[in-house]
């Protein structure tokens, strides 16, 4: 387990104008919608005025659209910044976070910012170990984040073994899921959020506009939780707001839900297609319910990372941990492939 807290990434040398395939980033490969764009232009009109400052619109058409009370719906300015409040309102020195590793290099940067730590759960096959994770709580521990597919791995934890982890854990924790990738998970493979919230108030959820919404520059996330939860972040809300141009395209994606989700469809046949090439290719790759596959490696992260950007794919390699690619296009996902074999081929299978 690195004992770095620093965004652990490869960065591979690229000539200008080299990239072909842009795969390490996690976005959609799918524009926005044109009821989005014109959501976006009409509010953008008006952008010198005021409008609904704090997102109430917003929190009630997510509330609508979740059935769950619009007291308990928090918009902010991505899932990270959301993310980044409950650290600072949550945590402090002393105190910590418990999440599995590896896992969104974030989490401990945002420890960091708030004046606390973490505490690192490896991973066992891929997966959260859930187990451990309950057996490290302590009195100093306030969050436990599960992000749910995770990233990298995009394995995922169903929902029976979380409400079994639930019954382990103290009462006065509070339980984050980021469910940054659900959506294009297979509702049985993963815990439901939003059920878990329902039936226990320790338990919070984060979730983004910037995955499946295809809404990553505009940034825009939601929390889902309780008041307990959620107060001592209301006091902020006014120095994290969402732009007008941002509520607005993520009111008109709402509304677009059978698109998103067929999209999201799409994008997971991808995803099982390449599984299978590269698993034929003698591949490990983790079992994944997100936009991604995770090729788990302890050697030849940078060969790997720099021999597909030096054809043009640029890929997430994380030294010592793995490479992770984001699902594109069939014909972006069909060039990494090529490489991934060709790489084999030259590194002599060692890889």
């Amino acid at each position: 387990m690195p004992a770095q807290d620093d965004w652990n990434r490869m960065r591979p040398v690229l000539g200008p104008g080299s990239i072909v395939h842009q795969m390490s980033l996690n976005e959609t490969c799918f524009p926005p919608l044109p009821g989005v764009l014109r959501a976006v232009q009409e509010t953008a009109a008006q952008s010198h005025r005021t409008l609904d400052a704090l997102g109430f619109g917003l929190a009630g058409a997510i509330s609508g659209h979740l059935g769950v009370p619009a007291a308990d719906v928090l918009v902010g300015a991505g899932s990270g910044a959301l993310l980044q409040q409950l650290f600072s309102s949550l945590t402090g020195p002393d105190s910590h976070t418990l999440h599995a590793w590896p896992s969104w290099e974030a989490y401990p940067m945002m420890a960091a910012n708030a004046g606390s730590s973490v505490v690192r759960i490896p991973l066992t096959e891929d997966r959260h170990d859930l187990d451990a994770m309950a057996a490290a709580a302590t009195t100093d521990t306030r969050m436990v984040v599960l992000c749910n597919p995770n990233n990298p791995t995009g394995t995922a934890v169903d929902h029976q073994a979380v409400e079994r982890f639930l019954d382990r854990l103290p009462a006065h924790v509070t339980v984050v899921v980021d469910e940054a990738y659900r959506d294009f998970a297979a509702a049985d493979a993963v815990a439901d959020g939003i059920a878990l919230y329902r039936a226990d108030e320790r338990v919070c959820v984060v979730r983004t506009f910037s995955k499946s919404y295809g809404l990553l520059s505009l940034r825009v996330g939601y929390l889902v939780g309780h008041p307990r939860v959620l107060a001592p972040l209301r006091a902020l809300q006014p120095f994290h707001r969402v732009s007008n141009t941002g509520q607005a395209a993520a009111v008109a994606a709402l509304a677009e839900d059978a698109e998103i989700r067929r999209r999201c469809a799409e994008t997971a046949g991808e995803r099982d297609r390449l599984h299978g090439i590269l698993s034929e290719q003698g591949w490990h790759v983790a079992p994944s319910e997100a936009n991604f596959l995770w090729l788990p490696l302890e050697k030849s992260v940078e060969d790997f990372t720099q021999f597909c950007a030096d054809h043009g794919v640029v890929v997430c390699g994380k030294p010592g941990q793995g490479v992770r690619v984001t699902i594109a296009e069939r014909a972006a996902n069909d060039a990494f492939a090529e490489l991934a074999a060709a790489f084999r081929v030259m590194s002599g299978s060692a890889a």
